[in-house]
């Protein structure tokens, strides 16, 4: 099984809005092996948001509830 990072929006509800770019310069859904893989991807995005939010780069940051990992078939 793969998983996916999933973010909450109003329009369409949790959706993975995770990508990678390729060689080529097109984007595709960012998938994981593992849920663990999972769990680490998003932490170091929101220690990163964290950061820049000290930093006072951003104005606000993403809340950990905004997000969910979900097994895709």
């Amino acid at each position: 099984m793969r998983y996916e990072i999933q973010h909450y929006t109003i329009c369409d509800g949790w959706i993975n809005t995770w990508t990678i770019e390729q060689d080529n310069g097109e984007s595709e859904p960012e998938y994981f092996d593992t849920f663990a893989d999972a769990v680490d991807a998003l932490d170091d995005f929101l220690n990163e948001e964290h950061d820049a939010y000290q930093q006072g780069w951003i104005d606000s940051k993403y809340s950990r509830d905004e997000f969910r990992i979900a097994e895709v078939a």
